[in-house]
């Protein structure tokens, strides 16, 4: 009986991988790949792809496998950029490509060096993560020893690189002149990002100007006496009139470590690189129940970037991961938005549209403004999965989307953005 069915499966998967009339069998892999990515197939028929168009790119990568210079060194690098902002070949979970091309891996990586898997960090972490997964090892396990489990030593890789964000060097305002309001310490930490304005907030408050200070320097400086309550005139005017979608600091973010929060069951936190010279941020997701921690490891984002920094039961979190909510609620699932491909950590995240492409956004939201609140009912994700802000007045569509192209959702149309 068993045989049977998986003869039926294979010749089902053959019939829809086919990618051309030449092509009318399951030898367009050859054996044991095969049978590897067959006995996958067994246990989930849902490899094949989650809808027509992720079939058909499914079907594509069977047939790029079964191309004999597939796997040759000098196509590695290409492979690697590929995988960069993704976790599996095609959609959100795992196919039968992604079975495929880790088969025809393993050969070269049972080879290769930790120097030399290292050179392709993308390629490795996606190559580890399909090797792990208990349906590819169930099916390899009864082909031994052609793809026995590829030792990998993570301990042992180099340090990730990071990137000052382009953006910031090219806004970087003029250095104030020694006699400017702007050079105060909240000034300075505002530019630097949340953490450092709360830092120096609280040395403020632990050291308290005397009246008699603020005299001395105003005389000498021959203006007037400073205020306790006196604040950069941006600070005032950059939330002036109504709220709008550029406002909102949107970045692309690089999740560079993540770990469950020790007393929140629901609650990840993340190391994410924003490409920002003080290091990646902390942040606190409440993603456990909706996203798989592997699918968190590594994983490329957009973050919302000046939202006031929140205590999230004992852990201070200093961004928020943008994520679509099915439109039939958190039982319709949760996905993380993608930025587009070749994205670097700290790219600009803009909504398309001349009145909104130019504008600066806020250093940080007031929340008692509730901005984010307002612009947040417009945002959605288009037929086409791509990310989007509706204008609830004139119903204009404005993309979401970076110089590399427009962010989009893995699967979900229609959800709301939050």
């Amino acid at each position: 009986m068993n045989i049977i069915l998986t003869r039926t499966l294979v010749n089902r998967f053959s019939t829809i991988t086919r990618p051309s009339k030449r092509m009318s069998s399951t030898d367009i892999l050859a054996s044991p790949l095969r049978e590897l990515v067959a006995g996958t197939l067994q246990q989930d028929q849902r490899q094949l792809g989650a809808s027509e168009q992720d079939k058909a790119d499914v079907a594509q990568w069977i047939e790029k496998v079964a191309r004999a210079d597939f796997v040759k060194p000098d196509a590695l690098p290409s492979l690697d950029a590929y995988l960069v902002p993704r976790t599996y070949l095609v959609g959100n979970h795992l196919t039968a490509a992604d079975v495929a091309v880790y088969g025809a891996l393993c050969p070269t990586f049972a080879q290769l060096q930790s120097a030399q898997y290292h050179s392709h960090p993308a390629l490795t972490r996606f190559f580890d993560h399909v090797q792990s997964r208990p349906s590819v090892r169930k099916s390899a396990e009864s082909l031994a020893p052609a793809f026995d489990l590829v030792p990998l030593d993570f301990s042992t890789a180099p340090p990730v690189q990071r990137k000052a964000l382009e953006a910031k060097k090219r806004d970087k305002p003029a250095k104030p002149s020694e006699n400017s309001a702007s050079t105060t310490p909240t000034k300075a930490a505002a530019a630097a990002g949340p953490a450092a304005e709360n830092k120096v907030e609280s040395l403020e408050g632990a050291r308290p100007v005397k009246k008699k200070e603020k005299q001395d320097v105003s005389e000498k400086d021959g203006k007037k006496k400073a205020s306790d309550s006196a604040k950069p005139a941006s600070s005032a005017s950059e939330d002036a009139g109504s709220p709008i979608p550029s406002m909102i600091d949107l970045r692309v973010g690089h999740i560079v470590e993540v770990k469950k929060h020790p007393d929140a069951d629901g609650l990840y936190v993340e190391k994410i690189d924003f490409g920002e010279e003080t290091g990646p941020r902390t942040v606190v997701s409440g993603l456990v129940n909706y996203v798989p921690i592997e699918h968190m490891q590594d994983k490329w984002l957009v973050g919302v970037c000046n939202l006031k920094p929140a205590n999230m039961r004992g852990v201070k979190s200093f961004a928020m991961v943008l994520c679509a909510t099915s439109k039939d609620g958190k039982e319709g699932g949760i996905e993380i938005i993608q930025p587009p491909p070749n994205s670097k950590p700290g790219d600009r995240v803009y909504f398309e549209g001349s009145e909104y492409e130019d504008k600066s956004p806020m250093s940080q939201l007031n929340p008692k403004k509730k901005i984010f609140e307002t612009i947040q009912p417009g945002f959605t994700t288009l037929e086409t999965r791509e990310a989007a802000w509706v204008n609830p007045l004139t119903k204009s569509v404005h993309r979401i989307k970076t110089r590399e192209g427009v962010c989009l959702a893995p699967t979900l149309v229609g959800a709301s953005l939050s």
